[in-house]
């Protein structure tokens, strides 16, 4: 029996907010979401949200939360290994993260990035890295970046029953040659958007992001193709939107996108709570009584 099979057989499809099968958002059911459900509710035409997650504590509140997808993306180059860029991620911190996120988390689908460097040189790399994620870290998918040039890579990992989440527009770990601005204003560039997009959807992907792109253009692109289309920076009717979840709740300093809303000021919260302790411990007031063993 195949492992497609055997998951046909086994799977349940998760509860919705009225014990139905459908939401992604609001079911019921703690079986991991995956491809096929992505799928089904794409087909319900149902949008859905996507976080990153880079530790098990912060993943398994978004799990109670009940966010369906997260990304443990290479934005932890940016966001909690303290790096300028996405680049210099590695596999071996790759697979340590996302395998905390899997182990914190219950319901959501778990996609891993592939790093720089961890794919560019062809499928079978592609394959021995992505195979790694699945093994050692127990992710549901992966995801790279790269459109018509990554076409080979997605195609080998998807036959070989790993599936692929793709990554076009501005690609992060492409900013030393494409620089950080927003991708497809002229007609070739959308014209090889589209294009890319194509190719991905063609090779196999059950999913792709769309990174800093005009909104029109992200419309139009998920108009045409049939896997849901995921945006951050690419307007309203994308089928998902997916944020860096350190910009969402406002733990990121300095300036932020101008396409990342702040749901929360984390940055904040958390200032306050230690400023607090410290002057507690220099004033002699912690700890107390009731914090201290007889």
């Amino acid at each position: 029996m195949s492992l497609q099979a055997a998951h046909d057989q086994s799977a349940t499809p998760p509860a919705g907010p009225s014990g139905s099968s459908k939401a992604l958002y609001g079911g019921k059911s703690t079986r991991r979401i995956t491809v096929h459900d992505i799928a089904a509710a794409t087909e319900r035409g149902e949008k859905w949200p996507m976080l990153t997650a880079y530790d098990a504590m912060t993943a398994s509140v978004f799990d109670e939360a009940g966010i369906p997808v997260m990304l443990v993306g290479d934005s932890m180059g940016n966001c909690h290994l303290g790096y300028e860029t996405t680049v210099p991620v590695t596999m071996d911190q790759m697979a340590m993260l996302s395998a905390a996120v899997v182990r914190g988390t219950e319901r959501a689908l778990i996609v891993a990035d592939l790093p720089f460097g961890s794919y560019q040189e062809g499928p079978v790399q592609a394959l021995r890295n992505a195979t790694r994620l699945v093994k050692e870290a127990g992710v549901g998918a992966v995801k790279l970046e790269g459109g018509e040039r990554s076409h080979e890579q997605i195609r080998l990992l998807v036959e070989s029953g790993i599936p692929v989440m793709g990554h076009i527009g501005l690609t992060p770990q492409s900013v030393h040659a494409m620089g950080y601005r927003v991708q497809g204003r002229s007609e070739e560039s959308a014209q090889q958007l589209l294009r890319d997009a194509k190719s991905v959807q063609d090779a196999g992907a059950f999913a792709v992001v769309l990174e800093l792109v005009p909104a029109e253009l992200a419309a139009e692109v998920t108009r045409t193709l049939h896997i849901p289309t995921i945006g951050i920076g690419a307007g309203p009717a994308t089928t998902a939107q997916v944020l860096v979840y350190t910009d969402m709740v406002g733990l990121t300093g300095g300036k932020v996108p101008r396409f990342t809303k702040q749901y929360a000021n984390l940055r904040k919260v958390l200032g306050d709570a230690a400023k607090e302790f410290a002057d507690e411990v220099v004033g002699g007031t912690f700890p107390q009584p009731e914090h201290t063993f007889h």
